[in-house]
């Protein structure tokens, strides 16, 4: 299908307002997708390095495999539609409601300025035990560790330390999920940027906000796997589109 023709947004300053971002926002940073050729991705496998059954089996692997996508994350910079957001929070904080939430686990949102984020996904600069019944850790770790004697230990229980990630076969952390939940069914506008449409439950998102009757926008550079929960669809990079929508929210 088609897209519409980009033009500015009319986003009232009182308006509840939920952005969804994907892996297409960071991949004009130069943030390499699961789905591309090159890169981290395909020097690993997935059930190696992205599953917990990976992490038991060789938890040094899996802590040299996120040093280096930390390591890559703070190589590259946030990009136009990074800042584009962030200043769609800052146009809505006084009147408005908004709620970022990020499928992305790079931390450039952040980086960017946006403070309401919600890391649906997990964050790479993040730890939590591996036993899920002990409370999460903010214990520091080194990036150079790699021996297993040597990986970060939780500082209540003295198990081994995880990346904070949502991995295959995981649920989402029940908290974020709900807060996520909570905004996009209180929003008024729902836009989404650089999502495929084919990661669940995030994906259901966007249905749960057209029919609670939300004006739903996505940017992408191509339709979405679920196109059809959406009342406009813009088509191209992030990095030119997102700022074109918000060019009025840019210029206020």
């Amino acid at each position: 299908m088609a897209g519409h023709k980009v033009s500015a947004l009319d986003i009232p300053r009182n308006a509840a307002v939920v952005v969804l971002t994907g892996a297409g926002v960071s991949a004009e940073s130069g943030i390499a997708t699961f789905r591309d050729s090159g890169g981290l991705w395909e020097q690993h496998r997935v059930e190696d390095v992205a599953t917990h059954e990976g992490f038991v089996k060789n938890p040094e692997l899996v802590w040299r495999f996120y040093s280096l996508r930390r390591k890559d994350a703070l190589r590259v910079h946030p990009n136009p539609a990074h800042y584009a957001i962030a200043a769609l929070e800052e146009y809505l904080a006084d009147k408005g409601s908004f709620t970022l939430i990020t499928q992305n686990v790079d931390g450039l949102h952040s980086r960017a300025g946006n403070k309401n984020v919600l890391e649906i996904h997990g964050s790479l600069f993040k730890t939590k035990c591996d036993n899920p019944r002990c409370p999460a850790s903010e214990t520091p770790f080194d990036d150079e560790t790699t021996d297993y004697d040597a990986l970060p230990k939780c500082e209540k229980c003295g198990g081994l330390l995880r990346p904070d990630i949502v991995w295959f076969g995981e649920q989402l952390d029940r908290v974020t999920e709900a807060k996520a939940m909570h905004a996009v069914g209180e929003c008024e506008i729902f836009l989404t940027i650089g999502t495929s449409g084919v990661v669940w439950p995030v994906a259901g998102y966007s249905r749960l906000a057209y029919e609670l009757g939300a004006r739903t926008i996505t940017a992408n550079l191509e339709p979405p796997a679920n196109v059809q929960n959406y009342r406009e669809v813009y088509l191209g990079k992030a990095g030119e589109v997102v700022p074109m929508l918000l060019a009025n929210v840019l210029n206020d």
